[in-house]
């Protein structure tokens, strides 16, 4: 059983992601909080499997909850999924680098807010479609890292991370590529290794900001 907790400043919200989410035969929501301070609070008692994260929250935002509970450093993470009103919300490339595991508008349909938790339960990450390209490419405003630096992938490596950045799941990705599931896991694997990226959100900043995919 994934057990989530919900963390939203909205009760419609908060009752809606509930019934969707214990409407599953294997999840269950553990809580469900109306503000940032009590989900820190309740993900550390509960230590739920997903919690389910607002932005803009009273006490702790969504963005310090996200790092306080999935960031660089913290010794025992907790997967969460940032939702957000506005697919181009300027917050939410923030939370990447907190080390959101998935990002979801708030009108993402019951079908894509369930696989986001199970996609992140299992250590994968599901980005809404339309923040994978419209987001990283409005916030990947770096400039872009010299040539040398791609070339720490194979160009194996290299195709399969351009399409993580373009959405593809691994299956998709497969299919593109005329590769086996088991083969784009081992890119996968490899890349993120080499450029100590925790998820595969890491992986599709890191295309955008190298200059991997286009602008």
């Amino acid at each position: 059983m994934i057990r989530v907790l919900i963390a939203d400043d909205q009760e419609m919200v908060r009752v809606g992601f509930r019934m969707i989410i214990d409407n599953q035969p294997d999840l269950t929501v553990v809580a469900d909080v109306p503000d940032g301070t009590t989900a820190l609070a309740k993900a550390r008692e509960l230590r739920p499997d997903v919690c389910l994260v607002d932005i803009r929250m009273p006490g702790i935002d969504g963005l310090e909850l996200t790092r306080q509970l999935a960031g660089k450093g913290v010794a025992d993470p907790v997967k969460v999924i940032v939702v957000t009103t506005f697919d181009l919300d300027e917050y939410v490339y923030t939370a990447l680098g907190h080390g959101a595991s998935g990002f979801l508008t708030k009108d993402a349909s019951p079908a894509l807010l369930v696989e986001s938790v199970r996609a992140a339960a299992q250590g994968n990450a599901l980005i809404a479609p339309q923040i994978t390209v419209r987001l990283l490419r409005q916030f990947a405003r770096q400039p872009a890292r010299p040539a040398q630096d791609l070339s720490i992938l194979t160009q194996r490596e290299q195709d399969v991370v351009r399409e993580v950045a373009g959405g593809l799941t691994n299956a998709e990705i497969g299919a593109a590529l005329y590769l086996s599931l088991s083969t784009v896991k081992t890119h996968l694997a490899s890349a993120q290794n080499k450029l100590g990226a925790r998820n595969r959100i890491e992986l599709a900043s890191w295309a955008w900001r190298s200059g991997l995919m286009p602008l």
